[in-house]
């Protein structure tokens, strides 16, 4: 055989090893084993009504889960999984429908007392507004984990349909802390407010940030919100309050 009829079929060899057919037969094999992958992700209770399919290393995720919580599960389980290029998560919620307002209360309710007993409930100041299921989160949280905390319990509660999670989380500062503690003394140890401090709950709400101190929350009384705002302005080193307590009865839904 000449060196000319080697090249040519060396070359002709080649062709066929990446001519388009055995391209796509590469990628079939691919995609079977993602698919073979992912499936074994999602071999649990909670994700038995989800169907995948993936074409190129997309995977296509449809179906239904009965909260928020398990479509993202889902989603991150797609995600780590080998050679998954891109995930189109196209599951529905399926939980019961709630009427809007009536969840919102109920957030708001569950979010008031979320954290209770680890110190922080008083500085975490979070608001709650819902449209067609889907449940913004806005407001200040202390730290990542009491923001990580209120958004877990948002996801996993029925009738929520999806999460925005527009919640900052209050700077690390030795001197906003020191301020913080001295707000929440000044006035949960304050006589006139005991009805508030023994309230797990911590109806009114200390934000920190850069010296400034925010009080949010529900009070009984008008009365009740000018002593707050009294016994804030009296912490040594802040630089300025701003009274956004509201009234009972007169509150919108926030926490």
């Amino acid at each position: 055989m000449t060196v000319s009829s080697k090249v040519l079929i060396a070359a002709f060899t080649g062709a066929l090893a990446f001519s388009p057919a055995s391209h796509l037969l590469a990628q079939n094999n691919s995609d079977s084993q993602i698919q073979a992958d992912v499936a074994k992700a999602l071999d649990k209770k909670q994700f038995k009504d989800i169907h995948v399919e993936t074409n190129n290393g997309v995977v296509r995720l449809t179906g239904t889960v009965s909260t928020y919580a398990e479509k993202e599960d889902a989603d991150r389980r797609v995600h780590h999984r080998s050679n998954v290029r891109a995930v189109d998560n196209e599951v529905q919620v399926s939980g019961p429908a709630i009427e809007d307002a009536t969840l919102q209360n109920k957030l708001v309710e569950k979010l008031e007392y979320d954290r209770v007993g680890y110190g922080t409930t008083a500085f975490n100041s979070i608001g709650v507004s819902v449209q067609n299921g889907v449940v913004t989160l806005a407001g200040t949280a202390y730290g990542p984990t009491d923001k990580d905390s209120a958004v877990s319990l948002v996801s996993n509660y029925p009738g929520v349909k999806d999460v925005i999670d527009n919640i900052t989380v209050d700077p690390v500062s030795p001197n906003d802390d020191r301020i913080r503690l001295a707000a929440y003394r000044a006035i949960y140890g304050y006589p006139m407010f005991t009805k508030y401090a023994i309230d797990p709950g911590k109806p009114i709400r200390i934000t920190v940030v850069n010296g400034n101190i925010t009080l949010t929350g529900v009070v009984d009384s008008k009365a009740d919100s000018d002593a707050a705002n009294i016994r804030a302005n009296g912490v040594p080193g802040a630089f300025k309050v701003t009274n956004l307590l509201q009234v009972a009865n007169q509150q919108t839904a926030k926490k």
